[in-house]
This record gives structure tokens, sequence and C-alpha cells, in this order.
């Protein structure tokens, strides 16, 4: 079979992304549950308690993935030679998995604090931290870091952690400041 850098890149991202979202998965469980508990929280006119159990929630789930980091960060070759023996495709998956996973710990938070939003019935909040963390700064970056930093398939890997990293911090601040407590549940 005859692989181009582009084909290449692709299956291994392809690769990398579907153990990337495998290990976020609890982490995502977490965040669900501390919406929950936002909304319990605000519906008993708790939105202190709400507040304690968003930080407290983002604090376990931040220490889960950042274990899940170090793991696929020392383990990623190991873990992706189950996928492929493809060593140009096996390259650019180990690559992607230690990247991506390297801003796993901000992640966690991040998921929490938008998933915090949400519980409060805020759902303006996440939808344009994300429409900009997204649209607006992650794909230009990864464009940026691809072609005129000439980085490739890896400035798009980066792009990845550093828009994810941006976006926790952004929804952080938004959540300090404490609107979304106002929410009527």
């Amino acid at each position: 079979m005859v692989h181009t850098g582009h084909s290449d890149a692709s299956a291994g991202y392809q690769i990398a992304i579907r153990i990337v979202i495998f290990f976020i998965l609890p982490a995502w469980g977490m965040s669900n549950a501390a919406a929950t508990l936002v909304g319990q929280n605000l519906g008993a006119n708790q939105p202190e308690r709400a507040e304690q159990s968003v930080l407290r929630t983002a604090k376990y789930n931040a220490i889960f993935m950042g274990i899940v980091s170090l793991i696929l960060i020392v383990f990623a070759e190991w873990i992706i030679s189950f996928f492929t023996k493809e060593p140009i495709v096996k390259g650019y998956a180990i690559d992607a998995v230690r990247i991506v996973s390297a801003g796993y710990l901000f992640y966690g938070i991040g998921m929490v604090m938008i998933n915090a939003f949400n519980g409060a019935g805020d759902t303006r909040t996440p939808t344009v931290i994300n429409l900009f963390g997204f649209w607006f700064f992650q794909i230009p970056l990864a464009w940026f870091l691809s072609t005129t930093l000439k980085l490739g398939p890896i400035g798009v890997f980066i792009a990845i952690p550093v828009a994810e990293t941006a976006i926790t911090i952004t929804s952080y601040i938004l959540f300090k400041k404490g609107k979304w407590k106002l929410q009527k549940v």
C-alpha cells in the first residue's frame, strides 16, 4: 500500500484520537457529575456548595487526567503498537498521543468548568467559549503552526492542547466570577 505523508499523518491521528477519547471517558463522566451537583445545589439555593462541588470535582479530575497523561506519554509507543505496525503511521500516532495528552490536566479541569455552566442552566457561556476557543483560536493556530511555521501535522497536534488550555483558563476565570450562580434552576 502506497501512503502519502498526509494519509500517514491522518491515519496516525485517527489512532491517537481513539486512544485519547477512550482515556477521556471517565473524566467526562466525572465532569457530568459536576453538572448534576451544580444543578442540585443551585436548586437547593446553595450556590457556595455548588462552587465547592465543582472545584473539588475539578481537582479530582485533574489528578486522574494527570496520571493518565503520564501513562500515555511514557507508554505511547507500547500502546500504539497494538494498533499499527507501519513505522510512519506509528510515529505520527505516538507524537499525537504524547502531544495531545500533555494537556490532559487542563482538559480535566476545563471539562468540569464547562459542565458546571451547563448544570447551572447557562448554556450560552460554554457555547461562546467553545466557539471562540475551537473555531477562532484552535483552527487558525493549527493552520499557522502547520503552514507558516512549517511544523506540518505536529503543528496541528500542538494546537489541540494549546487551545484546550486557553479554553480551560477562560472557563475557570468566568466560573470564578460567579455569574452562573445567578441562574435559576
